[in-house]
């Protein structure tokens, strides 16, 4: 009898599973009312809020929606590290009703203005829209960065047949900013303007809002270089005019082989055509990010020398 990773001992009764096979050793209990398969651990504090979700999605009432931290998590947005906490989900109603109170819960009861509320199309479980999400976490954000990469990944272009539709617009994030008083809300408001539909990943918002703030501008993110007709790359970031490429090598670059001998062939053919590639790692960005705005600058200088 197949019941699933997670599921409610309600059902689990009414397909005449009995007491004593849902006390067995097999079986843990992350929710009153549910039990879950004993597994290994999960490798990211992603993958653990997701199986915890699913696990309190079994007892969910049709009033209950998942909403801020755990919201984000579903629809993918990319959180620092310490915004994250596996042990805690966010679950909301909207008021009146009163929040939800449970163990390894932290319950929100949200005004209908404030908080639109959706079914999540992979998921299927109740969740609060895109928008709603980026606009509720402003209590959460540190910075108009944080709010910023995760407007990015929301609104994202479709930039290839590949890749998903965009979550949201950037309409949509602000009307959910003046939805009504927000804590911290003048994050949002300042990370409006920053925001932008061209941006694959958290590391190329970062570098797209350090370049700004560096004063470097002109930088086009995710720009596809041709011969003649011929599409040869997408690069992260491109200073056409003087054929300047900046390129995030992200740690799976590293590691796979394959993906590393197709960077060397790309950026070989970028060299062959006149393009200089500037090649930028985890530690360059969020380690000496000083460092790497002087080699851009020095690169954008030589360049201009050089036009």
């Amino acid at each position: 009898m197949d019941l699933g990773t997670a599921f409610s001992v309600k059902h689990a009764r009414q397909r005449g599973v009995t007491p004593s096979r849902l006390r067995a050793s097999d079986l843990e209990i992350p929710f009153r009312g549910v039990r879950q398969l004993r597994a290994d651990p999960p490798n990211t504090v992603e993958t653990r809020l997701l199986d915890s979700m699913d696990a309190y999605a079994q007892r969910m009432t049709e009033h209950e929606f998942f909403s801020h931290i755990s919201a984000a998590v579903l629809w993918g947005m990319p959180l620092p590290r310490r915004m994250l906490r596996a042990s805690t989900l966010d679950v909301a109603v909207i008021w009146p009703r009163r929040a939800p109170a449970s163990q390894g819960v932290r319950g929100h009861a949200l005004r209908p203005w404030m908080c639109e509320f959706v079914r999540h199309p992979e998921f299927g479980v109740s969740v609060s829209s895109p928008a709603a999400t980026w606009a509720m976490l402003s209590s959460r954000y540190r910075s108009v960065d944080d709010a910023v990469v995760a407007g990015d990944a929301v609104i994202r272009d479709k930039m290839h047949r590949d890749d998903p539709p965009p979550l949201t617009t950037l309409t949509s994030l602000q009307l959910a900013a003046d939805a009504g008083r927000r804590i911290r809300g003048g994050i949002l408001r300042d990370a409006l303007p920053l925001i932008h539909p061209r941006s694959r990943s958290r590391p190329e918002s970062v570098m797209r809002l350090l370049l700004g703030r560096a004063g470097l501008s002109g930088f086009l993110p995710n720009f596809d270089v041709f011969d003649g007709d011929v599409w040869i790359a997408q690069v992260d970031f491109a200073l056409p005019r003087i054929l300047l490429a900046l390129e995030y090598e992200g740690e799976h670059h590293l590691t796979d082989p394959v993906q590393w001998a197709k960077d060397i062939a790309r950026v070989e053919r970028l060299t062959e055509l006149g393009w200089r590639v500037i090649r930028v790692t985890k530690a360059d960005v969020f380690g000496a990010p000083e460092l790497l705005v002087r080699r851009i600058r020095r690169a954008v200088d030589q360049g201009r020398w050089h036009t």
